[in-house]
């Protein structure tokens, strides 16, 4: 071990007493010092600035540091320039120089030699990484409550990434007595472990196999603040590979043996490793460990409690992928291990999942495109056969319609790429969805599971039979985007409900229907539908009751049990930009409540679009607790006694006296107060009494001022009945739920969030499965542009500037000496 020592000391030694080292030195701390303090001045610009920026600033320590443009990203993309030009002259150099003779004949055994100059870069790497380590401790103290685990997770990736490098360039200087040659042989096997990982994928065992092997994307996990055996493992065998190769090389020089005893050596290395990494990488021996403040890499805590629940029990995933399918390159073989990544943090839990893939081609229903047009004159297998050669795969892969029809139908999946979990005789579909994100997020996936594990699902009810909103329908007035949209990852099925219709005319309402919803009919319900409603509400069932201005009259009558009215007329809002009768009300802090989804600053400050609105009047509620939803801003909507343009039906006279003054006890942070509720002219709403005892702002959305001439358009209603809380929301528009509006660009608005929220609420929040996580609190810097150039100045030309100096005068004294 001594000997060890001597060698790395004498090497390092060599290093430093020539430029190279001292020049890569200052160019590595001027690269990063570059990089940091242009990141750290982007966010303290931006926060300068203030406004809408603010919102995008969070997660800092990952955007600063160990994101692909961060410190450590661009600083691992060109570290391969730095390493070979250090390790080109380890061995090569005495080989040319003709020393490594009294190596050989000396007592010094090879791998001491290799291990000492393996050593000497080993200590070199750990400048480089206390260089990069000075900028580490400055963004703890620049950045506002960093995030040290991830940090110091990085880290550990770029010092293995460098001791990775370093064995490579070690036997590469071996191979040859050119140091350039050593060099630029560094860079090529750099390359090609980094690219081989690309190389054979369609075999399977093969595919395995180069896939370890590949430097690429190996420190991904550690930038992302998860350490894992599985990576940690990996550098191990590569620095063993390339010593290993290394040692036996310059073995062979020292004795004579045949060619196929060389060449086994080599080949027992490698496949020993080889071995190894097979072995460290099946998920029942992977050890994780996520450094992160907020367990960002691990499943939340919901989550983990539902794959608990399918205990040991075996879980199958059968992948099917369409091959004319817009998606099929998720399922394709070259994308096997990608696909396997997406599931590792289930696999980390539940490691005994069963993979299956089927392959197939079929007319796609959901392309969203003509592909017979885009094909003319083609029949599906001729089309399945040219873009088969143009992707460079074998049709035979590919089962034909007729052999996937035998196996299973997927035309309800619309055949598009679908993944079946099966469990204990149970089975769901699992989707991709039509929106930049694509996979299934952890609540998707959450939700699948708990269907496995739930024989009844909770049931939406959608009310029919009178013109009401259409689960099935495409058009902009219907509901199938929030409902049944396959292809929508907020719609009903999706997020873990059951969506059934039903005829209250023809049929009851069944016991297993958590939410009734009433959406907009355009007739009068019967007296019999009305009876129905009623006696479920009497149960306690929950209700969700969206009218439309024009048609006021059709639930009016319903409403009028609840101590609710549509109000007369329909709600304007002025705009430049878009039609009067698209009113944008904001949310209140009640409605915030509903769900985690909406109580975050990018979302909670956002409108709900609702076009066509009726306002809500309220008086004797009937035992029930009125608290508001959605609240226009002060002074920005007038009612006027317009018939909605979009309707047929004439407003008559059924509701003349919605909206009459009456009392209400309304709640809301802990304050009551009486309201009277009127309608003066359609215009105002509102009257508070002189002694009201609540604060103005329980019935106004957030950051906005109480007024006389604010409108409610949606509200909740709750009480206790049955052991349980009751819950029925009402809306003065049906459209806030529809395709339309769901599908708005412009203006931004929060409807998405608020319509999942609804539905969350209204099954008291087992559905959509809660995946949240607490914000980050790393969502500001400490420092001011101003002082960021003070940095630059240390940075860049101070810190460069002392470390030359020293070095020119150690060189200096070195060269007299």
């Amino acid at each position: 071990m001594k000997l060890i020592f001597k060698i790395a000391k004498a090497e390092l030694r060599n290093l430093f007493y020539s430029p190279i080292a001292w020049f890569l030195t200052i160019a590595f701390i001027v690269e990063c010092a570059f990089s940091y303090t242009k990141l750290i001045n982007q966010y303290a610009s931006q926060q300068e600035m203030g406004g809408m920026g603010l919102q995008y600033m969070r997660q800092l320590t990952y955007s600063v540091f160990t994101s692909q443009f961060g410190l450590f990203g661009g600083i691992m993309q060109n570290l391969y320039l730095y390493i070979p030009l250090l390790t080109m002259g380890l061995i090569s150099r005495e080989i040319n120089g003709g020393t490594i003779s009294l190596l050989y004949s000396s007592p010094v055994k090879i791998r001491e030699i290799v291990f000492g100059k393996y050593l000497a870069m080993m200590v070199y790497s750990f400048i480089l990484l206390f260089v990069i380590g000075i900028f580490m401790m400055a963004g703890i103290f620049d950045i506002k409550s960093a995030d040290y685990g991830m940090l110091l997770a990085a880290a550990l990736g770029f010092y293995l990434l460098l001791c990775a490098y370093s064995a490579i360039g070690l036997f590469m200087s071996s191979l040859t007595s050119y140091q350039i040659v050593a060099a630029v042989s560094t860079f090529v096997m750099i390359g090609i472990l980094s690219y081989i990982g690309t190389l054979w994928q369609g075999i399977n065992f093969v595919r395995d196999l180069t896939y370890f092997l590949s430097l690429s994307g190996r420190t991904h996990h550690m930038l992302g603040g998860l350490i894992t055996t599985k990576d940690v493992i990996y550098f191990i065998v590569i620095v063993y590979i390339f010593l290993g190769l290394t040692i036996y090389k310059l073995q062979s020089g020292r004795e004579t043996k045949p060619w196929y005893v060389s060449a086994g050596r080599y080949i027992a290395i490698v496949v020993f490793a080889l071995i190894i990494g097979y072995i460290s990488s099946r998920p029942s021996l992977i050890g994780y460990w996520d450094t992160t403040t907020n367990q960002d890499n691990t499943l939340t805590p919901n989550a983990q409690q539902i794959i608990k629940e399918l205990g040991k029990d075996k879980l199958e995933i059968t992948v099917y992928n369409n091959f004319l399918d817009n998606y099929s390159w998720f399922g394709l073989p070259e994308q096997r291990n990608e696909y396997l990544e997406r599931w590792e943090p289930y696999l980390r839990f539940k490691t005994d999942i069963d993979f299956h893939y089927v392959s197939y081609y079929d007319t796609p229903l959901a392309l969203g495109y003509d592909l017979f047009g885009s094909y003319k004159g083609k029949t599906m297998k001729q089309i399945a056969e040219q873009r088969a050669k143009g992707s460079d795969l074998k049709l035979s892969a590919f089962e034909t319609p007729e052999q996937i029809h035998k196996e299973i139908d997927l035309k309800p999946e619309m055949n598009r790429f679908v993944m079946k979990l099966t469990y204990k005789g149970r089975s769901t579909f699992l989707r991709v969805f039509n929106d930049q994100m694509t996979w299934p997020s952890e609540t998707e996936v959450s939700a699948a599971f708990k269907r496995l594990l739930q024989a009844n699902m909770p049931v939406i009810g959608f009310v029919t039979g009178d013109g009401e909103r259409k689960t099935s329908k495409k058009g902009d007035r219907e509901y199938k985007t929030v409902t049944t949209d396959k292809t929508s990852r907020y719609a009903l099925i999706n997020q873990g409900f059951n969506v059934d219709t039903l005829s209250l005319s023809t049929q009851e309402i069944p016991d297993n229907i958590k939410a009734l919803v009433i959406a907009d009919p355009q007739s009068e319900l019967s007296a019999v539908a009305i009876q129905k409603i009623q006696a479920y509400i009497a149960k306690g069932g929950n209700l969700l009751i969206a009218g439309e201005s024009g048609r006021q009259q059709m639930l009016n009558p319903l409403l009028k049990t609840l101590g609710v009215q549509l109000m007369n007329g329909m709600l304007e809002q002025e705009s430049e930009d878009y039609a009067p009768t698209l009113v944008l009300p904001h949310l209140t802090k009640a409605a915030i409540g509903f769900s985690k989804s909406l109580d975050r600053p990018s979302v909670d400050t956002l409108p709900v679009s609702m076009n066509g609105v009726a306002g809500l009047s309220y008086h004797d509620t009937s035992g029930f607790h009125a608290q508001p939803l959605l609240v226009t801003k002060a002074g920005a909507v007038t009612n006027t006694m317009k018939r909605n343009p979009d309707l047929d039906i004439v407003n008559n006279k059924e509701d003349a006296n919605a909206g009459q003054a009456g009392g209400i006890t309304v709640s809301s942070g802990g304050y009551a107060r009486a309201v009277h509720v009127m309608s003066v002219g359609g215009e105002k709403l509102q009257k508070f009494g002189a002694k009201s005892l609540v604060k103005p702002s329980a019935l106004t959305p957030k950051n906005t001022n109480t007024s006389k001439d604010t409108f409610i358009t949606a509200l909740a209603l709750t009480r206790q009945i049955g052991g349980k809380q009751q819950r029925i929301i009402i809306s003065g528009d049906a459209d806030l739920l529809s395709n339309s509006e769901l599908g708005r660009y412009e203006p931004q608005v929060a409807n998405f969030y608020f319509s999942t929220a609804l539905f969350s609420w209204l099954d008291y929040g087992e559905f959509p499965v809660n995946t949240s996580r607490p914000d980050a609190k790393d969502n500001r810097v400490t420092v001011s542009t101003d002082h960021v150039a003070f940095l630059k100045i240390i940075y860049i030309y101070i810190l460069p500037g002392l470390i030359l100096i020293f070095s020119a005068v150690f060189l200096i004294r070195r060269k007299r000496k």
